[in-house]
């Protein structure tokens, strides 16, 4: 097993081959492939706390219990200016296994033309998909067709299908009867762009499956920090003056400052949003940027921060007219969330087993914008629409819920006793906006300061509000739901009436709007690309020894959930370790 590190004397007594600055979803991975081998010696390095000593990590309906807590980094945007001022809370988990443990498991990949969008050598869809494969262990279960081609079965990732409630089977009957084929493991093949399926869970026994979970296969030649802030690497001048080496980091540690040395490299996986915040505490980033804060700029990068990507999230909700179809009265009644909790610490099942998103469909909305003066008028590439989209790739996403519910904190209006709520929720894709990260100080314990810039684009509001139109009428005209639905919930709203874009446009500038998925504010790219922070094997450009991989690597945001490709960049970064390093 991983050897736990305390006190932190016990950390300065040696140096380790490798560094790994965030126990977060790609570090954890990292971290154990690296220390596959028994001559290596592993430091990871975590913020918060053990995730053993987290019980709501385990429990998968549980996720939003950890939001707003201590197991949470509680980052808040700047006022979106586009969005009425308002201010985001970007959860995150601060804890080991990061955001593996907080988010909704959806294993959502994309579809194969993301990845060869990202025109860099050695990360197409083709060449990337086997990295993803590689962390699974997925678990099949009769009813559901699976794709045996699309999944693994031998890593530390655990999967399965999720049983459906009643109103997920009859959201699928009306996703087909308003044109989008059912595909049940289109969301792992990466081939469809237009159909509706299911999504594997990385959820098995009714246990979450998380980063952390590969953790537990490491020998002692990983060891584990935990309750540890990174600081900054220490970057020192190689043989040649122009020639720049990281040699160490400063770190945190029971409000002490201490420095680690790393004989090979150090990995930076603190996500899209601590990432950068390291590199620019390091003396890495735009010039101008890191010398404000008093930093000495050891090398100019200007993409450090930037391209920072999100896919924005909303929910509309409707009230059904007929009991036992959603999941509503296993949560929302008497002792509800006691009695479920009390059935999973003995069986492992209840409503706290799974997370209740139901069907799953993709959408292009081409023909349905033919009428948009602004799409039409919109500079676009030839072959694709002006998100930058080939016809091999959606716009949106659209999922329904099995009770009533998301994860804004905005959605609070939960359905009496009796009640049955469940919403069709929608994601944008190909989103145009483009925000920041940078420093609020120079300080480590502070967070950053986050800008997504969220709508300022306005293609972006138009596919929102038409991605809302369509939800709205596969379950009010869909053959499925358009016979129990009773009406929009909350009581008094009347969205499910909506006819109009303009209609939808301003129900999404006022609706809960949320996010999970933010990515690209260390971009990978080219050597001609000046905004590339890393190269194609991951290295920060002009410094040895020092390597970025998570979500800020990602150049454009895929069509679909981040998790499964996070897992998958942690997988591919560690065999290109070994690659260079002949292990």
């Amino acid at each position: 097993m991983p050897t736990p590190v305390s006190p932190v004397t016990s950390v300065l007594s040696q140096s380790f081959d490798y560094i790994v600055c965030g126990g977060g979803t790609a570090g954890c991975v990292i971290a154990t492939r690296l220390a596959e081998n028994p001559n290596t010696t592993v430091l990871l390095i975590e913020a918060g706390q053990h995730n053993d000593l987290i019980e709501n990590t385990k429990i998968p309906g549980r996720w939003t219990e950890l939001m707003d807590t201590t197991d949470d980094w509680n980052i808040i945007t700047l006022p979106q200016k586009s969005v009425s001022n308002r201010l985001f809370k970007l959860t995150r988990g601060r804890f080991l296994g990061g955001s593996s443990g907080i988010n909704g498991t959806l294993a959502i990949r994309g579809v194969l033309q993301d990845f060869d969008d990202w025109e860099v050598k050695g990360w197409s869809g083709a060449e990337f998909w086997p990295y993803m494969i590689k962390a699974e262990a997925f678990h099949p279960k009769d009813w559901f067709r699976h794709d045996p081609e699309s999944h693994g079965t031998s890593g530390y990732l655990h999967t399965a299908p999720q049983d459906p409630a009643p109103i997920t089977d009859l959201a699928f009957r009306s996703m087909q009867s308003q044109g989008f084929p059912y595909d049940p493991d289109m969301f792992s093949s990466g081939k469809n762009a237009h159909g509706c399926g299911h999504a594997v869970r990385t959820v098995h026994g009714g246990i979450r499956s998380t980063a952390a979970d590969f953790i537990e296969k490491s020998g002692e030649n990983l060891w584990i920090l935990t309750e540890a802030i990174v600081d900054k690497v220490n970057i020192t001048s190689g043989e040649h003056d122009d020639e720049l080496k990281a040699t160490g980091v400063e770190i945190f540690y029971k409000e002490t400052l201490t420095t680690i040395k790393a004989k090979r490299e150090i990995l930076i996986c603190g996500g899209a949003y601590c990432s950068p915040g390291i590199l620019l505490r390091s003396g890495i980033g735009p010039k101008a940027e890191v010398e404000s804060f008093g930093i000495d700029c050891k090398l100019d990068l200007p993409g450090v921060g930037k391209n920072l990507m999100d896919h924005l999230l909303t929910f509309i909700f409707y009230e059904v007219d007929k009991p036992g179809l959603t999941t509503d009265h296993l949560i929302y009644c008497a002792d509800g969330d006691q009695k479920s909790y009390l059935q999973w610490k003995e069986k492992k099942s209840s409503f706290l087993s799974g997370i209740p998103f139901g069907a799953i469909c993709y959408a292009r909305l081409d023909e349905r914008l033919k009428d948009s003066k602004l799409w039409q008028e919109s500079e676009r590439k030839e072959g694709r629409d002006p998100m930058g989209l080939t016809p091999s790739q959606p716009n949106i996403e659209l999922l329904s819920t099995e009770c009533y519910g998301g994860p804004s904190r905005e959605y609070t209006d939960f359905p009496p006793e009796g009640k049955s709520v469940f919403a069709m929720a929608l994601i944008l894709f190909g989103q145009q906006s483009r925000g920041t990260v940078t420093l609020k100080t120079k300080d480590p314990l502070s967070n950053p300061v986050v800008d997504h810039n969220y709508l300022s684009d306005p293609l972006d509001l138009l596919i929102m509000s038409e991605a809302c139109k369509l939800a709205n009428e596969i379950v009010t005209r869909g053959e499925g739901t358009k016979d129990i639905v009773k009406g929009a919930w909350p009581p008094g709203s009347n969205h499910h009436l909506f006819k109009t874009r303009e209609e939808w446009e301003s129900f999404v500038k006022q609706s809960g709007l949320t996010s999970f998925h933010a990515s690209g504010s260390c971009k990978m790219g080219p050597d001609s690309d000046p905004m590339a922070v890393v190269d194609e094997r991951l290295r920060v450009r002009g410094i040895k020894g020092i390597r970025v991989a998570d979500a800020s690597i990602i150049p454009i945001l895929h069509s679909g959930h981040p998790q499964l490709p996070v897992y998958g960049i942690a997988e591919k970064c560690a065999d290109m370790i070994k690659e260079d390093n002949e292990f």
